[in-house]
């Protein structure tokens, strides 16, 4: 892999930024783990707008793209005794995942009768011994066999075995239960590629509970939304009030597959966008004790970084309340945000300091709206039962994040204004003269290589018609 060529983004690279913290690698420079990597060669052509808008262009992605990738459908705490259920829908796809007395089995979501759903999409519980047609009462066990059907004798001419329910992949990886409608595709720890390496090193999530689940519907593409989450370019117009406090056009991105890329995001820096960034007792200020005028507040000696004595505290809190050494990560693994994208639709963060899961999926048939799911994890604690995974909250476009219990206002209002955004931008390349986006060469990248290997299975599913 090739070493990452940065531009002339103004101020400190993240690189910079990591070096200047008090714990850094064993050898006292940035943990390889951060080094920058570009693995991808990336054109500079524009992006026409119909993959965003065009009704042919969305039916070719759901025939040759969603049907053969690996995709996040739900995390192992909601399935935890045998008889439970998920269904995960994606576009007109369903499929229900189900734990069994062997483990995860996975099934098209389709009475083998007539066709009727066996599950209602958005449905999660416990289905016995067995799953039944709702319609008609046809029955099958949990592995999959046809048990009865009503008015057998009418049937004569049926194979049982047969008409088991047809299934679909399934594995799991670090708590998160990924399925695959490809019967023959590559097994999921080689599809996520670096991902199981660099996540070995940091909290587990299957030590972590699902504290808020949110899904908000939204007036654009998929790939719309997604792509507002894989570049803070738009941080200073968007969102001006993070710009104090969060690195964004520092932003380090990283491509290491097809499958998989990130970014590193800097965080108790203030924006290069900013004329005068805040000093470091006041990024401090901002981040642990709640402002100057604070009963609680920590004064930073000589010589100190607000990120560093940010860090010292998380390992402190994670010794004390979950017996967690954290001695061997560096200060930016404890309170940056490592955030990961798997093709095609999802992001998961890395290390403890931002624990969230987001997923973005085309809301039924439809190329103009989508759904974003948003799971926000807390630590299940060292005593006691494990706390149950947060209902489900779903939200209209008009609604806000700060209205869903356990979303804290500024978080509510940053959600927002990322999703506000997203219909003026749709609405905008429907009514395009131009028809197409010029992408930045750095901090757009990751979206330029999501295309380009969305156009690698588009490309490889036709040639096989």
């Amino acid at each position: 892999m090739a070493t990452m060529i940065r531009k002339g983004c103004p101020g400190p690279s993240y690189q910079d930024i990591v070096r200047g913290d008090k714990v850094r690698g064993p050898d006292g420079q940035v943990p390889e783990i951060l080094a920058p990597i570009r693995a991808a060669h990336l054109t500079s052509e524009d992006i026409a707008f119909d993959r965003y808008t065009s009704d042919a262009f969305f039916a070719r992605e759901m025939e040759h793209v969603w049907p053969k990738v690996w995709q996040f459908a739900c995390r192992e705490e909601v399935l935890s005794e045998a008889g439970d259920f998920y269904v995960y829908d994606i576009g007109r796809y369903s499929v229900i995942v189900v734990r069994t007395a062997a483990g995860l089995k996975a099934y098209h979501n389709s009475c083998l009768h007539r066709g009727t759903k066996l599950k209602p999409s958005g449905a999660a519980g416990f289905s016995g011994d067995m799953i039944q047609c709702p319609f008609h009462g046809w029955t099958w066990n949990l592995d999959g066999t046809l048990r009865e059907v009503p008015c057998s004798w009418e049937f004569e001419h049926l194979d049982y075995e047969a008409n088991r329910l047809p299934e679909v992949r399934v594995e799991v990886w670090n708590s998160l239960v990924f399925v695959n409608m490809d019967l023959r595709a590559m097994p999921l720890v080689d599809y996520l590629e670096v991902l199981p390496g660099h996540f070995s090193r940091w909290w587990g999530f299957d030590e972590w509970y699902t504290s808020v689940h949110v899904q908000k519907e939204l007036s654009c593409n998929w790939k719309t939304a997604q792509e507002a989450f894989m570049e803070a370019y738009h941080t200073p117009v968007v969102h001006p009030e993070m710009t104090q406090v969060v690195g964004d056009w520092n932003m380090q991105h990283d491509i290491f597959g097809d499958h998989t890329s990130r970014d590193l995001c800097p965080m108790a820096v203030s924006s290069p966008s900013m004329e005068q960034g805040l000093s470091q007792q006041a990024l401090l200020d901002q981040r642990l004790a709640g402002g100057p005028q604070a009963k609680d507040r920590v004064v930073l000696e000589e010589g100190q970084s607000a990120r560093s004595v940010i860090a010292a505290r998380t390992r402190e809190n994670a010794a004390a309340k979950f017996g967690k050494d954290f001695s061997a990560l560096s200060d930016a693994e404890l309170i940056d945000s490592l955030k990961y994208n798997v093709f095609p639709n999802l992001f998961v963060y890395g290390g403890p300091g931002l624990p969230q899961i987001q997923q973005v999926r085309p809301l039924g048939n439809d190329p103009h709206r989508c759904v974003l799911d948003m799971l926000m994890l807390q630590p299940i604690p060292p005593e006691g039962p494990p706390p149950q995974a947060a209902i489900t909250v779903r939200i209209t476009e008009a609604d806000s994040y700060a209205d869903v219990s356990g979303i804290d206002a500024f978080t509510g209002m940053v959600l927002d204004q990322d999703t506000q955004i997203l219909r003026w931008q749709h609405e905008g390349m429907l009514a395009s003269r131009k028809g197409a986006e010029t992408l930045s060469s750095n901090q757009e990248s990751r979206i330029r290589h999501f295309h380009s290997t969305l156009d690698r299975y588009l490309e490889s599913g036709e040639a096989r018609d």
